[in-house]
């Protein structure tokens, strides 16, 4: 949150008008402030962990689930450092706000990448493992014992010296009184009870049961619904659109110009669609208006024709080649490819003069949340993001897009909005996996032996996206399979050369190595053709 206060100062202020104090820290989270106290009957020693009275232990979510089981295993990194009975875990999404960042994405709220556990692995075990320590102590001092003659098992602080036990639902009033300590031990891994056991999946019964909440399942009071008519070529904007045509659909309200096309704001998608085809749009299609696949892989095989910046240079595979018994070039060329996601791309917007609320499937709280401060206009304070379910991701919802359309639309027409889009505009309007071109060549010696490996890649840049390509000008994301080939080769070139269309672009899923995998191997199969050797055997 934008705030001129402190986080110290702001999570005092804030919790404490909750009936609160949350505790945060250095790391995301945890041990911003010394104390942690609660109202009656809960105790929140950081802003990962909530125990009621009741024993009910609520473990917060930043990590989004789309079927790859983080709501399940962000829960089990806490829950098997604070020791308590997996049968009374639940769990909430959290809010947008730095206290919930990944420490691998610098604080960001980001879904990615593979990185749920290793980026929350320390962060959530010290949460679990700080509730622990405080209830330990809570009951210590209860009974007067020292605190290293007790543990725990299950929810509950175990002296079995005297047999005594507390439920940690018994102990969260004194524990919230308790400083919140600088340290912790952390379990050695043989004693974990938890981590490594094939639990039950704890979204699977909602998922089951029809509970589950995702984006287009988002229903708010007076809410309409829009279809976005957007250019068919990139960059392009609306010359002139026949409105009236669009409204005189039954359940039409409004046709809208927003900043990536026109909405069609209807009583429902049916009626939303009804009018985006009747909408009459002309455009004015921009520079991008004649370009054309065959003329970007043109444009990408002269690039490849000279040499690009140097990835890897190991010994010397150009003379290699020269005196090999064996060599030959190869081209393989990967096109866009869209994320296609099972549910198409939604976001729903409730604008109001002081307030904006969106729900919203995204892998990104963070860029959702930026993206609805600049499209409403409002301070951060001011903007809530609430997550859902995602239909998939694979990258595409680490985009915001959706989310500004929703915004903008709500905002125009006062009213909650969901934006839906249909399947054609998600194939038509994706931020894809870049167009590439590869050369390369390979070298094997009189005994098939292969002696040189050589990469040339052309392809857009997604490090330079991010703002993060290295003065060399090599993007390691590009490279990733082929700068780092595992094959026992003695000499190996890998050159990268960085080019843009203008075609939007973005991260899908194993970025990278979603095309050197496959061409990297299939050359490599080429070489044990070649060789005359089974391939397996060949590597």
């Amino acid at each position: 949150m934008a705030s001129t206060l402190s986080r110290r100062t702001f999570l005092k202020v804030s919790a404490a008008a909750g009936g609160a104090l949350v505790v945060g820290g250095y790391l995301p989270g945890l041990r911003d402030v010394d104390t942690a106290t609660a109202a009656a009957g809960l105790f929140e020693p950081n802003v990962w962990v909530k125990i009621g009275s009741d024993d009910r232990v609520t473990i917060m979510l930043s990590q989004l689930e789309m079927g790859q089981g983080v709501m399940t295993s962000m829960p089990m990194l806490v829950a098997e450092e604070l020791d308590v009975d997996w049968t009374k875990i639940k769990t909430e999404w959290t809010p947008a706000d730095p206290k919930f960042g990944n420490p691998n994405f610098r604080g960001a709220q980001l879904t990615a990448g593979s990185n749920s556990v290793r980026g929350m692995w320390k962060l959530l075990r010290e949460a679990g493992g700080t509730a622990r320590a405080m209830l330990v102590t809570a009951a210590a001092e209860t009974w007067g014992v020292a605190a290293n003659t007790c543990s725990t098992e299950k929810g509950e602080v175990v002296h079995k010296a005297s047999g005594r036990r507390l439920r940690y639902g018994s102990l969260v009033d004194k524990a919230a009184a308790l400083p919140v300590p600088k340290t912790v031990a952390l379990k050695d891994p043989k004693d974990f009870r938890l981590l490594g056991q094939p639990l039950p999946r704890l979204d699977i019964p909602e998922k089951v049961n029809g509970k589950a909440v995702f984006g287009i399942d988002v229903k708010r009071p007076d809410m309409l619904v829009a279809r976005v008519v957007r250019c068919p070529v990139f960059g392009g904007k609306a010359a002139s659109y026949n409105a009236d045509k669009a409204k005189a659909i039954a359940g039409v309200r409004h046709v809208v110009e927003i900043s990536s096309g026109v909405a069609v704001v209807a009583d429902n998608y049916w009626a939303a669609s009804k009018g985006a085809q009747a909408l009459e749009v002309k455009w004015n299609e921009g520079p991008l208006a004649n370009l054309h696949s065959a003329d970007i892989m043109k444009k990408y095989a002269a690039l490849a024709e000279q040499p690009g910046k140097i990835a890897r240079n190991n010994g010397d595979a150009a003379a290699a080649m020269k005196g090999a018994t064996h060599a030959f070039e190869r081209v393989f060329e990967a096109p866009f490819l869209a994320h296609a996601c099972m549910e198409p791309m939604n976001c729903t917007a409730d604008v109001r003069p002081d307030r904006c609320d969106v729900w919203v499937p995204t892998q990104g709280q963070t860029a959702s949340h930026q993206a609805a401060i600049a499209a409403s206009g409002l301070p951060a304070k001011a903007v809530n993001i609430y997550t859902t379910y995602l239909g998939g991701g694979f990258g595409r919802r680490g985009e915001a897009d959706f989310v500004t359309e929703a915004v903008e639309t709500s905002k125009a027409v006062a009213k909650p909005v969901k934006v839906v889009w249909s399947r054609e505009d998600d194939i038509q309007h994706d931020f894809y996996r870049p167009v590439t071109y590869v050369r390369m060549w390979g070298a094997l010696d009189a005994s098939g032996k292969p002696v040189a490996f050589m990469q040339r890649l052309v392809q857009q840049s997604l490090m330079k996206r991010l703002g993060a390509l290295p003065p060399t000008g090599v993007d390691f994301i590009s490279v990733d399979g082929s700068a780092n080939l595992p094959y026992d080769i003695p000499n190996v070139r890998v050159e990268y050369t960085e080019a843009d269309p203008g075609i939007p672009y973005g991260f899908w899923r194993s970025v990278g190595a979603s095309v050197q995998g496959y061409v990297v191997e299939a050359f490599i199969d080429e070489l044990a053709t070649t060789a005359g050797k089974d391939p397996y055997q060949f590597r």
